[in-house]
Parts: structure tokens; sequence; C-alpha cells
């Protein structure tokens, strides 16, 4: 198990290297869940990630021989912006696998820090094998980004920042891949504070820890499925593990819209991008069943390229109710199109796109088909136009 101390050790090393993330109080997530929310926000992280703590704490402590040999990681990108960056500082050369679906910008990112990148399988697993194999043949030295004490021990920092700013946190939420980032902050509060809660978030199509807790041992998935790269882990690290069944006090799931949806609240109301695996905390926050408690959420990262941003503001406006898409059938006469035009309009629905097609109705004689993507203030919005639209004789399927 983890001591203490060496969190504490760790956090002088890293005082003149990283980054301090103060906490955000968040009055829209804060009435989302009726509590107190407060964002640690470590996509603030000079590396735009909390990994930088955990591979600068472990690659200043390795010897110079451990050094001169070369480093080598596995990663799905923000442990190997982390690595290449104390790498860069501390003088040793890095080389990193990363899963071939790695976001670009993190690819990039990683180049620009020096290191050299292999592009490798399809999740972190197969990256993980590849990189092991590496270090066998060229004497490297490995970088585990999350199956190592001094790595924990450099994660727990951010637990300590937590309860010096704000001792009265009553819950942390964290979100868990291989569990490296949970095992450090929760040994940190729970030194510091017993009383605290600490829960672990995963989505639902990566949920490994949440399985290997339930089973009491170690769980391998067979495949792992979310938009949440960060986390798309099939195992669980064993050191992890031991510290979360001591320590955790519940692991939540959550689904991709709910990761959409947490996303675009914090682009919109905070200015401030958190990637998808970032953004898990968050979401879970309305889903703990307390009220008027002091909840900490920590956003873990935020490096994110732009199409993928442009994809979730989508997803999650419709998520949201803001985007609303809806399709009638008209009598084909004139007139009909108007008085749709006219309800939106005095319900201060903005119009989008009108699609009038009169050849997929059944009869097409007669009617024809409207498709409506119309932007709204919310599902209340939504359910106040659709019964207009009915009150005039129209059935209305919701489209998306």
């Amino acid at each position: 198990m983890l001591n203490f101390n060496e969190i504490q050790k760790a956090k002088e090393r890293l005082n003149d290297v990283t980054k301090k993330t103060n906490l955000i109080y968040s009055q829209v997530f804060s009435n989302e869940c009726n509590n107190e929310v407060y964002i640690k926000p470590e996509n603030l992280q000079l590396t735009g990630a909390y990994k930088l703590r955990g591979a600068y704490n472990k690659i200043s402590k390795l010897s110079d021989e451990e050094r001169q040999k070369g480093l080598i990681a596995s990663s799905a990108g923000n442990h190997a912006q982390g690595v290449a960056y104390a790498a860069k500082k501390l003088g040793a050369k890095a080389t990193i696998v990363m899963p071939k679906s790695t976001p670009i910008i993190k690819v990039e990112s990683t180049k620009k820090l020096g290191a050299d990148i292999i592009l490798e399988g399809e999740c972190y697993d197969e990256a993980y094998a590849k990189a092991r194999q590496l270090e066998e043949q060229e004497g490297y030295t490995f970088i585990h980004p999350f199956n190592d004490l001094d790595i924990i021990a450099g994660q727990g920092t951010i637990g300590i920042e937590i309860l010096e700013e704000n001792k009265d946190i009553d819950y942390v939420l964290v979100p868990i891949g291989g569990g490296g980032l949970i095992s450090g902050i929760a040994t940190a509060v729970k030194h510091i504070k017993p009383s605290i809660k600490v829960i672990g978030v995963e989505p639902i199509g990566a949920m490994a820890m949440k399985k290997s807790i339930e089973n009491g041992k170690l769980i391998e998935l067979d495949s792992v499925k979310t938009i949440a790269d960060g986390v798309a882990v099939k195992r669980p690290g064993d050191i992890p593990f031991s510290i979360v069944k001591k320590y955790v006090d519940d692991i939540i799931t959550i689904s991709e819209y709910e990761i959409m949806e947490a996303f675009l609240l914090l682009l919109e109301n905070h200015k401030m991008v958190g990637e998808n695996a970032g953004v898990l905390s968050l979401a879970a926050s309305k889903k703990l069943n307390v009220k008027n408690k002091k909840i900490a959420c920590v956003i873990s990262g935020g490096n994110i390229d732009v199409l993928t941003i442009s994809t979730l503001i989508n997803r999650g406006l419709v998520t949201r109710g803001r985007i609303y898409c809806f399709s009638v059938e008209l009598p084909n006469t004139p007139g009909e199109l108007n008085k749709i035009s006219k309800i939106l309009s005095d319900l201060n629905a903005n119009v989008i796109k009108f699609e009038h097609n009169r050849y997929v109705t059944y009869d097409r004689l007669t009617n024809v088909k409207l498709e409506a993507t119309i932007e709204t203030s919310g599902k209340e919005h939504i359910e106040l136009i659709n019964k207009k639209l009915k009150e005039i004789g129209l059935e209305v399927k919701t489209v998306h």
C-alpha cells in the first residue's frame, strides 16, 4: 500500500514543476445535483492533464543509469505527454507507444515535447504489450501509467491540494481508467480526512474496475467501447485495485450521452474544455443520492481535438433538448407550412432547417412530410411545442 509520506514528498518535488489548479465553484453543476460542486481543473495543467504529476515524480526518482537507457511508456495520450515533458526536463529520451485510435492532438502534442511515437493496437492494452516488448528488446526503462507506487504518489498530490484549499469537502469524484489517479487521491484524502467519501467514475463501456471490485479479483474485459478514450482500459492495475478496495466508497457508471451532456455544460458555462474521460466526474455529480454536500469533481484532462469537440457540442445540444428534430404529416394544401412556422415563432423556437417532402408519405397525393430541426431552450420548451402542434391535429414524431 502507498504511504502518505510518499505523496507529501512527491508534492515537494512537484512544487516548482506543475501548475496549481485551484478549485472552481460551479453554480450550474451545483444546481444540477442540489449540492455544492467544485471543479478541480487538471485540464489546465501544463500538459493539459494530471498525468504530468505522476510521470515527473517517477522519472525524477530514477537513477542516472535508468534514465540513460531511455524511457518507454504506453499511453492513450495524457501519460505520453507527461512522460515526454518530464523526460525533456530531466534530460532523458522517451519513446511512447500509443493506440492507433489516439486523437491526433495528443499524438502531435507528444511529438512536440521531443518523444518518439509508435502507433500500435486498437486500445491501451495492445499498446502496452508492444511497449513491454520493446522494453525487453532495447533495454529501455518502462514508465507505467498507473500500476506504480511512484506514479500513484504523484497523482495523489491532487488530493492534498483539494483539502488544503477546502477542508470541508465531503465527496471527491474521480475518473477511473487503470486506477492510478483515484488510488493516489483516495490515499491522500482518506489520510487527511477519514470521513470523506471517494467515488470513482467509469463509462459503461469500460467498467473494468467496477467489475473487478464486484468480483473480488482483477477482471480483464473482452473489449472496451467508449468515447472516453483516456479511460478505455481492459484491465486495471493490481496495485490500484488493492488501494481502491480499501479506500474507495463506490464506483458510478456513466453513459455516453451523460458524458456529452457534461462536456457541453462545462464548455458553455465555464468556457472550459474537458476531454471525454475528463468530464466523467461532472457527469456523475448528479447521480449521487445526497443533497447539500460539498463535492470536488476532478477534471482529469482537456486534450481533445477540434473535430471531436464539434461532434460533442452537436450531440450534447440534442441530449440537453437544445436542438430538436421532429416530423409531421401535413395536408398538401397552401398555408399549412405557415401554420407550423407561426406556432414555432410564437413560442420563440428558432428554425434551423425545414425539409418539405411530398414523396415519402403513405398518401403522397394529399399529404406531405415536414421534417423540422429547431433550436429550443430545453426539454420543457419541446414539450410545449409538441402540445401546441397536437392541438391543431398533428401527430408529432421525434427524429432526435
